[in-house]
């Protein structure tokens, strides 16, 4: 399942590394489209909508663990607020839940919901107390929010009964951390389905298998599977900065529904490879415990009604196509779209 962005920490940097930090990102303001502040802009997703807004001519500013060039530190948001010229705001932050190599501890769970809540928090705050405010907030939040079915389908005004179950609950405070109490700063909530890409997520981990010959279905591969492509995202990110008339929740899905099975073969024929051995959902529980595995052995049918409405125009509206975009053996983390 889609792969989410790295755990973000925070870092102490002195006052002094911010001020240099803030004049050097100010000195190149006012020839740029804007100015965005990118939390998570190192992960799967942030590298690729970094590449897309520097492309279109924007300056970003990266929220990170490590310092740097066009970086400032979580700490550095918490205690001295945006820094100035932001024109809006992005958090992709969060840490990847579905890393098999991790147990699902409390202790990851902790981090899981720290590194979306707690920085969506910081966002909103900071955003709260900024003289010249940003003209919008957009934030990432999950299809879990949507309660698993075979039957059932979501659009964006569907309404959410409580939570019913860990990852419910985290998306509806995800998103409740991203409210802002100032109506004139615009705030828009994607829900994001499955990213499909090349340079990472759940097509980096399954290429390997399928390249060999030896991908299959997720347990019965009857599970809806709501995606969409990388380049999808990343626009539909820049849709909603650039439109005024954007706000609210949008599901960020491709309009084509489709199955695990569905995706498997369309997968398996862009690499010419046949997908005859499926997981079994008892490996896959193994592997990852139940509450996770229910990722990828449930689905839910989400469709992107209120993105179609906007008008917003997808380069990979069905599966084949982007799955044929996803093919590649080289790829380039320089040039991810």
């Amino acid at each position: 399942m889609a792969k989410i962005l790295s755990i973000v920490g925070f870092h102490v940097v002195t006052s002094n590394i911010y001020l240099t930090a803030v004049r050097s990102l100010s000195s190149t303001a006012g020839t740029h489209s804007g100015h965005v502040l990118l939390g998570g802009g190192t992960g799967f997703i942030g590298s690729a909508f970094q590449y897309l807004l520097k492309k279109r001519g924007y300056e970003v500013t990266i929220i990170s663990r490590m310092p740097g060039p066009q970086r400032l530190s979580w700490f550095d948001i918490t205690n001295n607020g945006l820094p100035s010229g932001v024109t809006a705001v992005v958090n992709l932050a969060g840490q990847n839940i579905l890393d098999p190599l991790k147990r699902w501890t409390p202790g990851l769970k902790q981090n899981v919901r720290n590194s979306r809540i707690n920085t969506t928090l910081s966002l909103a705050q900071a955003i709260a107390k900024a003289e010249k405010k940003p003209g919008v907030f957009v934030c990432i939040s999950g299809v879990g929010i949507y309660k698993p079915s075979p039957t059932a389908e979501y659009d964006e005004d569907s309404v959410l009964g409580p939570p019913f179950d860990f990852l419910s609950e985290l998306a509806q405070e995800w998103e409740s951390a991203s409210k802002l109490e100032d109506d004139n700063v615009r705030r828009v909530i994607i829900r994001s389905g499955v990213v499909l890409g090349r340079a990472g997520g759940m097509i980096n981990q399954l290429y390997p298998p399928f390249f060999f010959g030896l991908g299959g279905r997720i347990a019965s591969g009857k599970q809806y599977m709501p995606w969409i492509h990388i380049a999808d995202m990343c626009n539909l990110l820049l849709f909603s900065i650039e439109n005024e008339n954007v706000s609210g929740v949008l599901n960020g899905v491709a309009p084509q529904i489709i199955t695990n099975e569905e995706f498997t073969k369309a997968f398996a024929s862009a690499l010419n490879r046949p997908a005859l051995i499926p997981l079994p959902e008892f490996i896959v529980n193994f592997l990852f415990g139940n509450e996770r595995g229910k990722i990828m052995t449930e689905g839910q049918k989400v469709l992107p009604n209120r993105v179609l409405h906007y008008s917003f125009k997808y380069k990979y509206p069905d599966i084949v196509s982007a799955t044929k975009g996803c093919s590649d053996i080289f790829y380039s983390l320089k040039k991810p779209l």
